[in-house]
This record gives structure tokens, sequence and C-alpha cells, in this order.
């Protein structure tokens, strides 16, 4: 494999903030978490990044590798000039939410609206008038994909900004994404998206940076807002397009995950925000959750082991099982096998072991919280029904079943209230996480037997907690 070029010079680098320092050479984080191991050179490399900028290959290399596990982030250095960038709104009718995305790009980059065979086009095409936008017209309707290949035809400039008509862009948000293109290797930077109004966005990724892969905590970015290297989008063509037109939804995905295979890098940049126009109504909130299901199951077989619903470590998962088995036996030794086997699993790679215990313990919750989200999407009508259930011998095997039942259903979306405090009730939040989940996971049901597959519905066993990597310098 041909090394991958330094971080260019003038970079700073993050740590991210679940990376941990075990001891002076030894580093742990990341996703999937690993144990990297500096040499002394190397150590004394990252003591000048972080106190600096990068100033040499040496450095760029050390910071290649730390950003590209995930143990941290490039921070880019403030460009002299920003490179042209063209913007490409596609939009089918929505003209007042057009006329508000126009209003916030501004006129400090050509952009292009490409209208999706809209019923009335004179609407559409005044609203691009009045802002002097270019307008190109479509005459069959091809879907948010399409349009996007279409106007992407008509670009030549350096990059691209894609942004839907439902976005609300502020002045600046394009300047701050091109910063990250001193990179060679980045071939979209995208912001975090976020609802106009009060509530949750279905598009928002979180507000920690990442480097966006499949199987991580940002494992792609969505279309709706983005800013991308035209050069790397034009090498992902097929048959003149760059995105996959028979995929909708589920174009943006893909097209991720296709440049992260080519060799290419995509920043997700929370600093950045755009905000997105979410669905008046809970009805139509819900059904956009359903349709955004649909596309799981076509994304799955075009990227096999890409995705999967749920993780699952083995110790942790049998811990949990004996909890809402109310086998406090079972839990108790699964647990202590689970805390042995991390620790000879540290004492083989001579990484201390404190915190161990609370480490396994902390695993043994997040298995418990993801097997509650997967229960919800996947199987809301088993949980409801041993919820409402007469069975079980006595009242106490009864109950507990229903306890355990609940602690599913519940357990995830309390544990994310908890946090917010927000004007949403706890009621209310919890039951509209329970509804966003259960119209999301009707949707990827409708895909899998639409495409005859179950692997977005199989969870995946990972036997191995860690990675040991060899020294760096």
């Amino acid at each position: 494999m041909t090394a991958r070029p330094p971080l260019p010079v003038g970079f700073r680098v993050d740590l991210d903030p679940a990376t941990l320092r075990l001891t002076g050479d030894l580093w742990f984080g990341g996703s999937p978490a690993r144990i990297l191991r500096l040499t002394a050179a190397g150590q004394a490399l990252w003591q000048r990044l972080e106190s600096g900028t990068v100033t040499s290959r040496a450095e760029g290399i050390l910071a290649r590798r730390m950003t590209d596990e995930g143990l941290a982030h490039p921070l880019p250095p403030e460009p002299a000039t920003t490179p042209a960038i063209t913007v490409v709104v596609p939009v089918r009718g929505r003209p007042e939410m057009l006329d508000r995305c126009l209003t916030g790009l501004g006129d400090r980059h050509p952009v292009i609206v490409v209208d999706d065979a809209t019923t009335d086009p004179r609407v559409v095409a005044g609203v691009a008038a009045r802002h002097g936008a270019t307008l190109v017209r479509r005459d069959i309707n091809g879907g948010p994909a399409a349009a996007r290949n279409t106007g992407l035809r008509h670009v030549t400039t350096e990059l691209v900004a894609l942004v839907d008509s439902d976005c609300r862009p502020v002045h600046g948000w394009l300047e701050q994404l091109a910063a990250h293109f001193a990179d060679p290797l980045v071939a979209v930077a995208a912001p975090r998206v976020v609802a106009a109004g009060d509530g949750p966005c279905a598009l928002d990724m979180g507000d920690r940076p990442a480097r966006v892969v499949a199987r991580t905590p940002v494992p792609y970015v969505p279309t709706a807002a983005l800013l991308a290297r035209t050069s790397a989008l034009r090498q992902m063509e097929r048959d003149g397009d760059v995105f996959e037109v028979a995929l909708r939804p589920g174009e943006d995905v893909d097209l991720v995950w296709r440049l992260h295979r080519a060799g290419w890098l995509v920043r997700y940049d929370p600093s950045v925000r755009v905000a997105h126009e979410e669905p008046a109504t809970r009805a139509a909130l819900l059904a956009r959750r359903f349709h955004y299901g649909t596309s799981v199951a076509p994304l799955a077989v075009r990227h096999p082991g890409a995705m999967s619903p749920l993780e699952l470590h083995p110790w942790p998962a049998l811990t949990v099982a004996g909890l809402l088995a109310r086998r406090p036996t079972l839990a108790g030794a699964a647990f202590t096998a689970s805390v042995f086997a991390m620790l000879r699993t540290l004492r083989k790679a001579g990484v201390p072991e404190a915190g161990t215990v609370p480490a396994m313990a902390e695993a043994v919750r997040q298995t418990w919280l993801g097997t509650g989200r997967y229960a919800t999407r996947f199987a809301s009508p088993l949980l409801a029904a041993v919820l409402v259930a007469p069975g079980g011998r006595t009242p106490a095997r009864r109950w507990g079943r229903r306890l355990a039942a609940a602690s599913l259903l519940l357990g995830p979306a309390l544990t994310a209230w908890l946090p917010r405090r927000s004007s949403t009730g706890p009621v209310r939040f919890v039951a509209d996480s329970i509804a966003d989940d259960i119209a999301y996971g009707a949707g990827v049901w409708a895909g899998c037997l639409r495409e005859r597959t179950t692997e977005p519905l199989r969870p995946v066993i990972n036997r191995h907690p860690l990675r040991d990597e060899r020294p760096t310098r």
C-alpha cells in the first residue's frame, strides 16, 4: 500500500476527547479502539506538535497517523485566500424555502439552482432570478441525486458546495470549511446540520469533530450541506454521474463510502453550523424517518460489512443477558470473565491495568443501551407483547420480564434526555424518541424485504476489544 503523504505544514492537531495517554509512549483511543505506541523519537515529535504546528515532514507523518486513526483531529491553518467555489442547490417547488436558502448564501459565490421538474417552473425561476442565480431546468423529475448530477456538470471551480433548498446557511460557513482543503487528501468537509427551530435534527451528526468512516461514531455526512473537491467527485463518476440515482435516499452515504474506499478523506467539522428546516408536523417527521430507513438495505447490498445495527462484545453481551434474565450468578460470572479477559489483553500489550473494572462496567452499560435501541427499532411489537402479556408462572417472574422489556424500551431515550434536560419534558422526549426509532426501523424492514437481505438486521460479534499498533515515530 502506498504511504499516505504527511499532514501539510501549518496544520495543528487536537486530541480527541476520548483519547487517553496511558504512559509516555502508550496512547489509547480511536475507532475501532486501539493502543498506539510511540518510539522515543515519536514522543519528541508529539511534544512539538502539542505546542505548535506541523513544521517538518516527520511531524506531518505523525500528525497524519494520529488523525487517520481517529486519535486526534486536524486543525487547518487560516488560508490566505479561499479557492473558487460554486454552489449547487437542487430544488423541486418549495419557493419560500429556496428564497431563504439563497438569502443565506448571499452573492459571494456563484449559485446554480437545479429545478427538478417543478410543476410550475415560473415560481422557482422567479426566486433564482431575484438572487442572481443560474437556473438549470430538468424536464423529468429524477430526485435529489439526479438534480445534483445535473448541477455538477456545470461546475468548473476547484470546490463545489452542495446545499439543499431547506437549509439556511449563514455568512462565512463555506470559507471556514474551505480551510480543510489545504490537506490534499480531503475530498469533503461537512458542517454540523442542526434544526432551524427547537428540537432535534435527524441529520445532526453530533458535536465532536471526526474523520468520516463507516462503522465509526460519524459513519457518513448528509449532502444537505457540504463542501467538496470537484476533482475528487469527478473521480467517482459512473457513466457521467457522481451520485447513484437508484439510491433515493442514501445516495450521500454511498458517495462518502466510495470516496473513503478510493483513499480520500471526509472531514466533519461541527464548529461550522448550518440550520435545516425540519418537517412541520410530527407525522411528516416520522414519514421522513421511515424514508431514511428504507435506504439501509440498498446500502448494505452495495457496501457489504459497512454497517451493523448492533456490535456486541461477547462478555459484556452475556452480562447484559444475565441481568435482563434476572440471573445474577450468570451476570456476575460473565462480568468477572470480562474483567479478567481485558486484564489478560492489557498485560500482553504491556498496558497499565488501572481503571479496568470501571471500563468494563461502561462496556456493559453501552451494550445495554445498544441492545435497547436495537430492540426498539426492530422488535418493538415483541417488547410491547412482553409488557402486556399476562404470562409467567409467578408474579415475580412476570414483573421481572416486564421490567427487562421496559428497561430496553425506555433506557436509551431516558439516557439521552438526562444530560440535555431540554424544554421538552422526559415523557414527551421519550415518546418522540421511541416513535422515531420505530419509524426508522420500519423503514429498514421495508428495505430489507424489497432487497431480500437481512444484513441490516444482523448484529455483529466483535471478539477483539482493541488493536495493539506497532511502535510509531
